[in-house]
């Protein structure tokens, strides 16, 4: 079972895209919007922003893995069917501190996507009551992927 998340470009009024993820096949609708695909296990961020006529209306980043045919998952707007949500924060405060750390984790080389699962829930629970959450370094990338191999 794959996952698809359905992206739309409004320029100033809506805009949904994807942060980070590699999607396994691409289908544009028309101009503003196409349809991604992620393959199971595949861990992507899915960035959703809303204007109103008196400013922004809706700002929210979520980090999701798509699931296995069978696997549990919930349900999320314009992800279908559904996918784990490791982290999901609204405010563009809050959304803006997910990206720093994206863009941190970018700068030590590694892929956003290769980040431990539990990482993500650590960052949504920290930055959701406004403290910062611990670095990913290579060091804890390193313990993710024995741990991984060990689980094997």
């Amino acid at each position: 079972m794959s996952v698809q998340v359905d992206l739309l470009w409004l320029e100033g009024q809506i805009e949904r895209w994807i942060r980070f993820g590699t999607s396994v096949s691409e289908r544009i609708v028309d101009r503003r919007q196409r349809i991604v695909e992620f393959a199971p296990g595949a861990i992507f961020a899915f960035v959703r922003w809303r204007s109103g006529v008196y400013g922004t209306v809706e700002s929210r980043l979520a980090v999701l893995r798509a699931v296995s045919t069978g696997e549990a998952f919930t349900t999320y707007p314009f992800v279908a069917p559904g996918a784990e949500i490791l982290l999901n924060l609204s405010g563009w405060a809050k959304v803006q501190a997910v990206l720093d750390v994206i863009d941190g984790i970018e700068a030590t080389g590694l892929a956003a996507t290769s980040v431990a699962p539990d990482y993500w829930r650590h960052v949504g629970a920290r930055i959701s009551v406004g403290l910062a959450p611990r670095q990913y370094d290579r060091r804890r990338h390193r313990a993710w992927l024995l741990r991984r191999k060990l689980a094997r």
